[in-house]
């Protein structure tokens, strides 16, 4: 396993990381997702740090807090072996306190996942999504003081604007707070937009991202094709208006790129998909989902191999699309190309 810096931080990570967000299962989205319990948990654990994977994420919206439970009985006895991350800030109740990230809020869901976990420290918080109404220097100067009390090591968010993200970066700078080093982000084949903005801000901004959903909400795992509908097992049925859209010719288009890749290299589809990532600027770590020993082995044969500059464009080409205004000129227009972000 290849082991990246998180950013302008000194944390190492695996270049695969493990979602747990099939521990647990309640709820329609997660409960669909999958149903794993404290044994299933433990077998995937096993197959996940024999292969040296070592990033855990979970949160607390997942199934209830039932992810961070299944996950703190999971390591149990083996803590320093792992790094755990989780996400707090989505509501989690009906009450004015149930969400967001106020001081309050956040010395609360800490202390509540620190519980569930069974542990004495999170490796890395992340605020699940930006709360427009807590000021940001409220919540930067509450990650500090979680840091300094070593409840938390490090800090990031996820689904994160651009200009939220690069305003608590200032402020971090302008009072001595420690910085965010990680993004959790969806970013995949059918999903690129991370790049139009938010991978040159991390590139500056020193922040790594963590992808989640990288086979584009179970639309890349082979088993969909231009001939091939949703399968009747499939979790889409029960989640599609969960995930982010894509236009059928764009996923057909992409899906038909992967498969003729997949041939030339004799790798899987979700191989391809996720090794693709690995290749991206800024990407950090990769978080990959299972809810049984095959399809996680599946995935972890992600890496270990490279995909040819060649394999590369032809990938590149099948899923790019016109971004939006204002960097649509930059795609467009030979002059504003000259002076895009060179990302490398």
């Amino acid at each position: 396993m290849d082991y990246r810096q998180l950013g302008a931080s000194g944390l190492r990570v695996p270049a695969l990381s493990f979602g747990t967000g099939t521990f647990g299962g309640k709820g329609p989205l997660f409960g669909a997702w999958g149903q794993s319990d404290a044994a299933d948990a433990r077998r995937l654990l096993d197959i996940c740090l024999d292969a040296g994977v070592t990033l855990f994420d979970t949160a607390d919206v997942y199934s209830e807090g039932a992810s961070e439970e299944v996950l703190g009985a999971a390591i149990k006895g083996r803590r320093d072996a792992v790094l755990l991350s989780t996400k707090t800030g989505l509501p989690l109740g009906d009450g004015p306190q149930d969400w967001g990230a106020s001081r309050s809020r956040l010395i609360t869901a800490v202390e509540a996942s620190l519980r569930r976990l069974g542990t004495d420290r999170i490796d890395l918080l992340q605020l699940h999504a930006h709360d427009s109404h807590t000021p940001t220097e409220e919540v930067m100067q509450t990650l500090d003081r979680l840091i300094a009390a070593g409840k938390v090591r490090y800090a990031g968010v996820s689904n994160y604007p651009g200009w939220q993200l690069m305003k608590a970066q200032a402020l971090a700078d302008r009072h001595g707070w420690p910085r965010l080093v990680a993004h959790q982000v969806y970013y995949s084949l059918i999903g690129r937009a991370y790049e139009w903005e938010l991978m040159p801000l991390a590139q500056d901004q020193g922040v790594g991202a963590l992808v989640w959903s990288p086979l584009g909400w179970g639309r890349l795992t082979g088993r969909i094709g231009r001939d091939r509908p949703v399968p009747a097992g499939s979790r889409l049925h029960d989640t599609a208006r969960y995930a982010p859209p894509v236009e059928d010719d764009h996923l057909y288009r992409v899906v038909d790129a992967l498969e003729g890749v997949a041939a030339e290299t004799g790798r899987t589809v979700p191989q391809v998909a996720i090794n693709w990532l690995l290749r991206r600027p800024t990407v950090a770590s990769v978080i990959v989902g299972a809810r049984d020993e095959a399809q996680l082995r599946d995935n972890l044969g992600a890496v270990g191999w490279a995909l040819s500059p060649e394999q590369i464009a032809t990938l590149d080409s099948a899923s790019e699309q016109l971004p939006p205004y204002p960097h649509t000129p930059y795609r467009q227009q030979e002059g504003f190309a000259r002076l895009a972000p060179r990302l490398v």
